[in-house]
């Protein structure tokens, strides 16, 4: 059963995945996607890290960085994670 819903922020369209089985599954299928304890970290690579806020060194390499954090509802994240 999907526990998700779509949603829409800022022009953009995200799901909210209610269901920690289904993050999980959502997180394996995608190799940008890591888990912090219950946040879900998408990181690539990119030049950009360097000056960014959002910029992790990593590994001799910089990346982009971005956090989604699980709310009481679930963890809002972006359409393009969800298969």
């Amino acid at each position: 059963m999907l526990m998700s819903e779509s949603i829409a922020t800022n022009k953009k369209e995200n799901m909210l995945i209610k269901s920690l089985e289904q993050m999980e599954n959502i997180v394996a299928q995608n190799k940008v996607l890591s888990w912090d304890g219950w946040t879900v970290l998408e990181r690539y690579p990119s030049d950009k890290g360097r000056t960014s806020d959002r910029g992790v060194y990593q590994n001799g390499i910089w990346h982009l960085q971005k956090m989604f954090s699980p709310t009481r509802d679930g963890w809002e994240i972006p359409n393009k994670y969800v298969r």
